[in-house]
């Protein structure tokens, strides 16, 4: 466990330049800080102890401005820069080695209790006011430009910007 936070906190040491050191990634940063939220409060979700799971969520958004519903899945090494105004949702998933501005959401489109959230692949970039709605999937490597509003699937590899957005 503690080999993974460190490699965790090294994403961030790599992406970003303004960091100083592990030390104030792991205390000042908002991301680490709601991530490590996140793990505990989807354990207990996982555990059908739904009330501790939104519990500990909303003690995560207070201390971070970021919102994860601990039903979320979320990979390895997320970098979520600055991140305030994220919102995920329930039944999104966020691949490994992904990149997320402040003021994206990862929305659903629907109140029905099925698959209702964007799926994200490995190693895609968001970029700031994003809105990713309904159940569709951005693929490996592709990037959202900031403020897009994407309502259908992105093909690995493909950058698409605009409302709505289209490939550039």
């Amino acid at each position: 466990m503690w080999n993974g936070f460190l490699d965790f906190l090294q994403a961030y040491r790599r992406y970003d330049p303004a960091a100083k050191s592990t030390i104030e990634i792991a205390l000042l940063y908002p991301g680490p800080r709601v991530m490590l939220f996140h793990r505990i409060a989807h354990w207990f979700y996982d555990q059908h102890l739904h009330f501790l799971a939104r519990l500990v969520s909303e003690l995560g958004r207070a201390l971070s401005g970021i919102e994860i519903h601990p039903g979320a899945r979320i990979g390895k090494r997320l970098v979520i820069d600055h991140g305030m105004g994220l919102v995920i949702g329930e039944t999104a998933e966020v691949g490994d080695d992904c990149i997320i501005f402040h003021g994206v959401t990862l929305g659903g489109t629907k109140f029905d209790p099925v698959k209702r959230h964007p799926t994200v692949g490995n190693r895609v970039l968001i970029g700031t006011g994003a809105a990713i709605l309904g159940p569709i999937t951005l693929g490996d490597d592709s990037r959202v430009g900031a403020n897009a509003v994407v309502t259908r699937s992105v093909e690995p590899g493909v950058t698409v910007v605009g409302n709505p957005a289209k490939p550039i």
